[in-house]
């Protein structure tokens, strides 16, 4: 694998990103056969089309492709459970990069063996989204400082009604837990708005923009101080109900929370309390705790809640910057350094 790198393409990705990646590290050998991968129905689709089945005859052809390559471009059907099937079949498997951000909960979820978690580096797609995801947490801000609640309702009802305050971000204090790549780009865009911006992190790391960073048992301390929270954290052990009931009672009546990291971060029953009692003024979730969000779920009856299903990240441009992240790890790895990314296989983020 020094001199050359062959890999399967395990999840859809077109012709032209497969011969862009080659053009861009010509070590890389692509092993792809389009028939047999789901078509995607929008950009950033890695998992294609629900009604795709391959026949009998493509299974088998599909499995010996993972079998004999030394990576793959993608979860391989983005299964958990195929990923698990090709980490036993082929020993041979160093490289598997994630279309996800957050592709170290795939991997969990595939229960391997210490020995192949030792054996692959894993890598994600994480930064690919920063941007959009930043915007959708800028947006949510304003949406809750601006009342964009009390405006739709007033235009629903084709109410008039009288002046009222909003709130303005040059005026807030806007708290940003996380700080990888879409913590920090939040904590920059905030910034640029005029907030001042404080983040929560398990380590401190240098962020010109950022007033103060609060780590591990201060959390309590830094939402006291908040006008706004915004989340980024990946999903794991660690950050499980981070924003617990405890947390959400020391948020200041009429905080705004915005949720770009994943659901399982906040205590999501605490969250509706606090949304309905008024400590929470407004959230906007991308992400839930229970994906899709049940139909049964208060979430959706709450008039103070904007919910996106998951998608704040997806961009036109997704998969050509994902297919661009690859070639430059692929490089690194055949080049014997670090690739970007790399998945920590213990705490699986």
């Amino acid at each position: 694998m020094a001199d050359h790198l062959t890999v399967a393409v395990a999840t859809p990705l077109s012709e032209e990103l497969c011969l862009l990646i080659e053009a861009r590290e010509p070590r890389c050998e692509l092993i792809r056969d389009q028939s047999l991968l789901p078509p995607m129905r929008y950009p950033g689709d890695h998992a294609g089309d629900p009604g795709f089945r391959r026949t009998a005859r493509q299974e088998e052809a599909f499995r010996a492709m993972l079998t004999h390559a030394d990576a793959s471009y993608g979860i391989p059907g983005e299964s958990p459970q195929l990923l698990a099937w090709t980490a036993e079949h082929n020993p041979g498997l160093r490289w598997v990069h994630t279309a996800a951000a957050g592709g170290g909960a795939q991997v969990r979820q595939a229960g391997l063996s210490r020995e192949q978690l030792d054996r692959i580096t894993f890598t994600t797609s994480a930064g690919v989204h920063a941007a959009p995801l930043a915007e959708f947490a800028v947006f949510g801000v304003l949406a809750g400082a601006k009342l964009l609640p009390r405006l739709t309702a007033q235009k629903h009802d084709r109410t008039w009604g009288g002046a009222f305050l909003m709130r303005q971000l040059s005026q807030m204090t806007v708290l940003v837990a996380g700080m990888g790549h879409i913590g920090n780009r939040c904590i920059d865009d905030f910034h640029a708005l005029g907030a001042r911006v404080i983040a929560y992190n398990r380590s401190v790391h240098d962020n010109p923009n950022v007033s103060a960073v609060y780590t591990t048992g201060q959390l309590g301390e830094a939402v006291e101080q908040a006008d706004a929270i915004v989340v980024t954290l990946p999903g794991t052990e660690r950050t499980n109900k981070l924003l617990s009931a405890e947390i959400l009672q020391q948020v200041r009546p009429g905080t705004i929370l915005v949720n770009v990291g994943r659901g399982t971060v906040i205590d999501q029953a605490a969250m509706v309390n606090a949304l309905a009692d008024g400590r929470l003024a407004f959230a906007a979730l991308d992400v839930v705790a229970d994906e899709p969000l049940p139909t049964d779920s208060p979430l959706w009856g709450l008039p103070n809640v904007i919910i996106s299903p998951h998608t704040a990240g997806l961009d036109a441009h997704e998969d050509r910057s994902i297919a661009e992240l690859f070639a430059r790890s692929a490089t690194l790895i055949l080049d014997g350094r670090e690739p970007l990314n790399r998945v920590n296989t213990v705490e699986l983020y």
